[in-house]
């Protein structure tokens, strides 16, 4: 057997199910999905603590609201602006007027933006909802934040897209629907990467949450999820293809340089959660 053997053909159709102009993409419902088991995970732990329903509740829609926001507006700022500077009401709109008027949906989500919004959403949250500091439920909310992140991950593997660099590596994706144009040279699963390392992120955060005291120490968790998910992101973007042109003349691409701030604040929460206790000790 050939090495060229083990390559992997990915010729996975993005829409699950067709029929005549209506389409079920994987990644809407993996989308989803993200949402479901987070609200899921959440429960177990509000119930867990005594905290209401009505919590729960309004915390889910706060963060749906302002992922979507942030991923859209991250997308657009940080990855297109030379376009959308010029075509500002498609930042809301999901349309497009030229060269001629087309529906488009929401193309373009970056996580950068997501984590920015999700950030901002709590803030308020925390103000006008639970009136804590906005550490006690960023805590909290970033453990199924972090699940979520596996499930959108295997979305954008099932659309074909944020695809990795060439490689010769035995597990090489050929992606036949990611629009490159050489589609049949073997490239690194990026995608893949990434949703692995959310999965394991979530399963260490979710121990220590649940089998440490590390919830007592205000920020931490959200500390260790900045570390954890910002540092794989930076390492990963090493073998993924760049999302823009203007990429290509950058040391380090775009989504490395958002990365680094999240990194160091993640360290400083951790250091600052240890920090506050030993002051009361």
């Amino acid at each position: 057997m050939t090495l060229v053997s083990l390559f992997i053909n990915w010729d996975v159709s993005p829409e699950l199910i067709s029929l005549g102009g209506f389409s079920i993409r994987y990644y809407g419902l993996l989308f989803a999905l993200a949402f479901v088991c987070g609200y899921k995970v959440e429960e177990k732990m509000f119930k867990s603590e005594g905290l209401s329903q009505q919590w729960l509740d309004k915390l889910w829609i706060y963060v749906a609201v302002a992922t979507v926001i942030g991923a859209r507006l991250g997308h657009c700022f940080f990855y297109d602006w030379a376009y959308y500077s010029a075509h500002p009401f498609e930042i809301i709109l999901p349309v497009r007027f030229q060269p001629e008027f087309r529906f488009t949906g929401y193309q373009g989500l970056a996580s950068h933006g997501a984590a920015i919004g999700i950030i901002a959403g709590l803030w308020y949250y925390s103000k006008k909802v639970s009136r804590k500091s906005i550490f006690w439920i960023l805590d909290r909310a970033v453990i199924p934040i972090a699940l979520a992140g596996f499930f959108i991950r295997m979305g954008n593997l099932m659309n074909s897209e944020i695809v990795g660099l060439p490689t010769e590596l035995p597990w090489g994706f050929r992606f036949v629907h990611s629009g490159m144009p050489d589609p049949m040279t073997p490239r690194h699963p990026a995608q893949l990467y990434e949703a692995i390392c959310y999965l394991i992120s979530f399963a260490v955060l979710m121990h220590l949450y649940w089998k440490t005291k590390a919830k007592d120490r205000q920020g931490f968790l959200f500390g260790m999820f900045l570390v954890l998910i910002f540092t794989a992101r930076f390492v990963i973007e090493f073998v993924k293809e760049n999302q823009e042109a203007f990429e290509d003349a950058m040391t380090l691409n775009m989504g490395q340089w958002l990365s680094i701030p999240f990194v160091l604040i993640g360290i400083y929460m951790i250091w600052r959660s240890g920090r506050k206790i030993k002051v009361k000790n």
